[in-house]
Order: structure tokens, then sequence, then C-alpha cells
């Protein structure tokens, strides 16, 4: 029981920016056995920007509303997967063979692919979440309203980190013949056991319960599709995934959760 409570914690200090007990550090041991609890900080990340919607919606128009509930998961996480959506974009649109790609990745300036993909999916992520909120008021009871905000923002955030998390089990890391330092790295060694990935789809998929709808489930198939085909771009140019691609496989999957969302109500 101990190991595990240091590795929740564990987890929380390298995901979040969340104060964390003074014994907790980066320890390997302790980063490998943390990664099936991706998911549940994704589900605390999400219910803390969901708890900021639901109290703002009501004083405040939902657009302003929508972005500081953004706001408050950018500064819970310190833009953790922000930032590697952007080195990964920067990469793969400046470099043209691995370690070039690579190289510019770990480059902590920010380039123009990089500015231009981050912008975008914050925009467009931006223009789902108030178009769900908008969506939810005026075709969902009253006292069914916050729940589903909670699921959407709970089940978004959980299930685009356990997108990432797939990566430990189906894809190799890839890394530079002088690669030092890099934080990820040390999660990508080992093997990650079947059970720990089942733990973390338990932790993914209990707030899509929240939905009461068993049709939401469809949600999870452009999820997996998006998942496969970046998969399948990383391999192609690097040959596995670094974490600055999880860190795209999340704010991505996130996006197209939301999307997949948003259709199922419209029109299922």
């Amino acid at each position: 029981m101990k190991t595990e409570i240091r590795a929740f914690f564990t987890a929380l200090m390298f995901y979040t920016r969340i104060p964390c007990p003074k014994w907790v550090d980066h320890s390997e041991k302790y980063l490998r056995i943390s990664r099936k609890y991706f998911p549940l900080i994704g589900l605390l990340v999400g219910g803390i920007a969901g708890l900021t919607l639901v109290g703002l919606e009501k004083i405040l128009p939902v657009s302003i509303a929508v972005i500081f509930s953004m706001i408050t998961s950018i500064l819970v996480t310190g833009a953790f997967h922000e930032d590697g959506l952007a080195d990964t974009m920067d990469g793969f649109g400046g470099g043209w063979t691995k370690e070039k790609i690579l190289a510019i990745m770990k480059d902590s300036r920010l380039g123009t692919f990089g500015a231009i993909s981050l912008m975008m999916v914050l925009m467009v992520k931006y223009l789902l979440l108030v178009e769900i909120v908008k969506y939810s008021q005026e075709n969902i009871f009253s006292f069914e309203f916050c729940q589903c905000l909670f699921a959407t923002y709970l089940s978004g955030h959980a299930i685009s980190r356990f997108m990432a998390l797939t990566f430990f089990k189906t894809h190799q890391y890839a890394k530079m013949n002088d690669e030092i330092g890099s934080k990820s790295k040390p999660i990508a060694k080992g093997q990650f056991p079947l059970t720990d990935l089942f733990l973390a789809a338990i932790f993914a998929l209990i707030p899509m319960a929240l939905f009461q709808n068993y049709l939401m489930f469809l949600a999870l198939i452009p999820c997996f599709l998006i998942t496969w085909i970046l998969g399948r771009w990383f391999n192609k140019w690097i040959g596995g995934y670094t974490g600055d691609c999880l860190g795209a496989v999340q704010q991505i999957t996130e996006v197209t959760f939301y999307i997949s969302i948003l259709t199922i109500w419209m029109y299922f």
C-alpha cells in the first residue's frame, strides 16, 4: 500500500504542479510504477477544470467561463502536455530525418509549427467546449446539466491520458545516441504490465458512466483511431515515441473526444 501511495504522489508530482509531500521524488522506480495512475491524474485535472466551469458559468458568459476552465487546467499541469504538442509539431514540421526531428524536439525554443499547432488545438478545444456547454444548457434538464459537464471534462482528460499511456505497451521509445537528461526516458524503461494497463483503463472509463447513455462509448472509437494514426506517423519518422509525442497524443485525442461527444449528442 505504501508503495502505491508513493507511486500516486510521484505521478501527481510529475504530471502536475500540485504540491506533494517532501518525501516524494522523481525516483525511476516509482516513475515506472506510477504510469498506471496517469488517467487518474486526468480525473483530478478534469475535476478541477470542471468545477471551475460549473462555478463560473452561472455568473459569467459561457465563453468566459470556458476560458477560465482551460486556464485552470493549464495552471494545474504547468502546460505539460501543451508543451509536448508544440515540441512534437516543431520537430516533425522542421525535421526530415530522425536525428533532426529529435534534435528540434529537444530544443526548448518555440518554433512556427509548434506555435501554430498549439494555437489551433487550443482554439478548437475552446470552441468545442463552448458548444458543448451551450448544447447542454438547451437540451438537458437543469439537474443533469452539471453531471454532463463533469462527465465531459473528467472523461476527456482521463481518456486522452489513457490513449497516450497505451504507447508504453504498443510502441518503443525513440532516442538519440547522445540523449541524456530526458525526464520521460525513465518512465519508458521496463515492461508495462497488462494489469497496470487494465487498471488505467478502469480509471479512464469510470466517468463515462455519468453520461448515463451507452452511445457515448462510441466516442472511444475515433480516439483509438487517431491514436493509431499518430503511432504510425511517429514510427515512420522516428521509430517510436518520445515524451513530447505522448503530450501531443493527449492533446489531440482530448480534442477528438470532445468532437465525438458533441457529434453524438447532436445526431444520435
